[in-house]
């Protein structure tokens, strides 16, 4: 059995106790109310990981200066003592379970939510935004800055007073602290700019106010971006000599990096290996000799565990892997790693809801972060048989979740292996973790005795008509889309072949050979075609050029993937065709055609045509005639359904709870309308 005691040795900071080396750093959730105020699922989400063994819980950034300080579209607020008693009832709660909670206390600056500043200026270090594109601040005045410092005191005693057993100020990720520290966006000429002392002033000023308020012994906590990963911006040599001025009065230094420009180094890319950030920790910890948090993609408890034996950090942020799995501590500590839903790090629900649409925030390995298992609960009371075709993440969920409710489930799969395209896709060496995923629901559905699983077995509506089912579920998945273009289904069909599908690569690398003296050309700047391009860009083909025919790239992606994958063209010198069109597929090149109308061709050795995914089915007609004679009912969900992201598929996964309760509705002639006796 694995040692992983270090993680559960409990740490005292001042006269604070925190019972594990696990934080949940602050990861806004958009569930505030538009006037800052905490909701119940608020509550019910962090009280989940509260109840699986967290250590510290640092609540997601609360404003401290509205409308200025105000980040995000929905944002909780510390600004007033009206928010005092929503604060203090989530304290309540979170030390119910055992948790120790922290608040981070932030002013968004720059990056301030324009939707909210109702037509003011943000206000900033200097007139510079905070990433490119953004709107342009005003250098704030001296008698705002001390404003500020006397509001981040009286955010802190607020906290104290509501129950908090610390507080951490945000000095990073490009808010109004970090726009000051760095050399980028702060040109003052005053006591607040040009020298390292005086761009440390503004924070020193905070330490101190808010020292002052809440007294020696409560814990604060400053959070810094150590590496700014921009051009000019603060090194990890930089970020240590500004913690000169900022350690006095510091209890424990939360160690993260990058700005707005390089947030897929703050949001970690799927590409960056558990704990890659741990050197900045260590560096920090080891010059200031003060409890530092370290961060950066952390997964594995076994990298987890000898991060804090070597002395490289005294805790670890798990931020995204407590949302996919708020019971992470208490399963590794109970060795249940197998039932552990690791986060893959796509960063859809999370990061992409909240940052590019605005929307609360999800997970594609946990359907509902916010109740979690809390469907188990409702038990079948009349027998049902389930059917569920294919057997790629979509069809898993809704089978483990049929079963795990009582159902009788069958899975029929044409291919050899679960998983589907999930597990295809994780082929590709930078999209590894996204194995994860399947390999949780394969182990999931293997302890199900109620689930049978049929692998190389295409269903039909006759093999699946002995079972007498009540529900089929149709998660067939998707296929390439191959569309009538000139000469391409000739020379997918020719011997010796050039020209390929994504599926080709995804079922054999190793066709692919001698790459560094090859031309590739890919037809298609979406996540697939991307895939494609990435893979023979890092592995140093000859030339590398994409064509696509919107003009914009990788308009599929989630927002953090986007940035990686646009950053990797560039790093790469991919050859970029915009507003381009494939008029012709021959044997070694494409014909393409611009936006003026120039036609011209891009010769390749490996050509591939990459214009996204198509729903699967073949079958789906059959099925719908076979369940009106049947009598029973034949759903579709994921890609079959519409071919989307891995979220949806999981989520309409989980969803057939609701199909199922309302075929034991019917089956016992209950009362329609609101079931007050059973969950919903």
């Amino acid at each position: 059995m694995p040692n992983f005691s270090a993680i559960f040795e409990p740490f005292v900071i001042n006269k604070t106790t925190i019972r594990n080396r696990i934080v949940m750093p602050p990861i806004g959730t958009n569930f505030a109310t538009l006037h800052g105020e905490m909701v119940d699922d608020h509550i019910q989400y962090y009280e989940q990981r509260a109840k699986g063994g967290t250590g510290l819980i640092i609540l997601e950034n609360v404003c401290v200066d509205f409308p200025y300080g105000t980040n995000g579209t929905t944002q909780l607020r510390i600004d007033n003592d009206q928010y005092i008693p929503g604060l203090y009832k989530f304290t309540e709660r979170m030390h119910k379970h055992g948790a120790s909670v922290a608040v981070q206390i932030n002013h968004a600056g720059a990056s301030a939510y324009p939707g909210r500043l109702n037509g003011l200026q943000p206000i900033s270090s200097s007139n510079i935004p905070s990433k490119t594109g953004g709107n342009i601040p005003r250098p704030a005045t001296i008698e705002e800055l001390h404003d500020i410092v006397k509001q981040y005191g009286l955010a802190a005693h607020r906290a104290q007073r509501a129950g908090f057993d610390a507080v951490e100020i945000h000095a990073g990720h490009s808010y109004l602290l970090s726009q000051f520290l760095s050399p980028l966006y702060n040109n003052r000429t005053d006591e607040f700019g040009g020298s390292i002392e005086n761009r440390a002033r503004l924070i020193r000023l905070v330490i101190d106010e808010m020292r002052s308020k809440v007294g020696p012994f409560f814990p604060i906590l400053l959070r810094i971006s150590a590496v700014d990963f921009v051009d000019g911006g603060n090194t990890l040599d930089d970020t240590l000599a500004i913690l000169e001025h900022l350690s006095e009065g510091v209890d424990v230094f939360d160690v993260s990096a990058a700005q707005n420009d390089t947030i897929q180094f703050q949001i970690d890319q799927m590409n960056l290996p558990d704990g890659w950030r741990s050197y900045m920790a260590k560096a920090v910890r080891d010059k200031f000799n003060k409890p530092t948090i370290a961060s950066g993609n952390f997964r594995d408890p076994s990298i987890i565990a000898k991060t804090i034996e070597e002395g490289i950090a005294d805790f670890v942020v798990l931020g995204r892997g407590l949302i996919a799995e708020p019971y992470w501590v208490e399963k590794v500590q109970n060795n249940e790693i197998d039932t552990l839903r690791k986060c893959i790090s796509c960063n859809i629900g999370c990061a992409d809801h909240r940052i590019a649409r605005s929307k609360p925030i999800r997970c594609t390995v946990n359907p509902d972060i916010i109740s979690y298992e809390d469907y188990k609960r409702y038990q079948i009371s009349t027998p049902l048989n389930v059917v569920v075709v294919g057997g790629g993440t979509a069809g898993l969920e809704a089978a483990c979740t049929a079963a795990e409710v009582g159902c009788n489930v069958t899975l029929y799969e044409e291919k050899p292996f679960l998983g589907g395209l999930s597990m295809m896709i994780s082929r590709f060496p930078y999209k590894q973790r996204i194995a994860d995923l399947p390999k949780f629901l394969i182990n999931r559905a293997k302890s199900l005795k109620n689930l049978t699983i049929n692998l190389n077995t295409r269903a039909t509506p006759e093999i699946i008509e002995k079972l007498q089912p009540d529900l089929v579920i149709s998660a067939t998945g998707s296929k390439p889309l191959l569309p009538p273009i000139k000469g391409l289904h000739d020379q997918l069909r020719a011997p010796n072949r050039q020209v390929f599908s994504i599926f080709d690569i995804m079922e054999d690398f190793n066709q692919f050979t001698d790459i560094a003296n090859k031309k590739v050309v890919v037809i298609g700047g979406g996540a697939v075609g991307l895939d494609v391009v990435e893979y023979f860009s890092e592995n140093n083909a000859k030339a590398v050029s994409i064509v696509e025919m919107k003009p914009a790239m990788a308009e599929d992606l989630d927002y953090i993937g986007r940035i990686s994958m646009m950053t990797m063209l560039k790093h790469n010198q991919v050859d970029v065709h915009l507003s381009t069109t494939l008029l012709e597929v021959a044997e070694n090149h494409f014909l393409v055609k611009d936006k003026d109308g120039h036609q011209f061709k891009l010769e390749f050795d490996y050509g591939f045509v990459c214009l996204g995914m198509l729903s699967e089915n073949t079958f789906s007609q059959a099925f719908s005639e076979h369940a009106t004679k049947n009598n029973y009912v034949y759903h579709k969900i994921g890609d079959c359904k519409q071919a989307r992201k891995l979220i949806d598929g999981m989520r309409e996964g989980r969803d057939v709870i609701t199909l199922i309760q309302r075929l034991e509705r019917i089956k016992n002639k209950e009362i329609r309308g609101v079931d007050i006796n059973k969950p919903l």
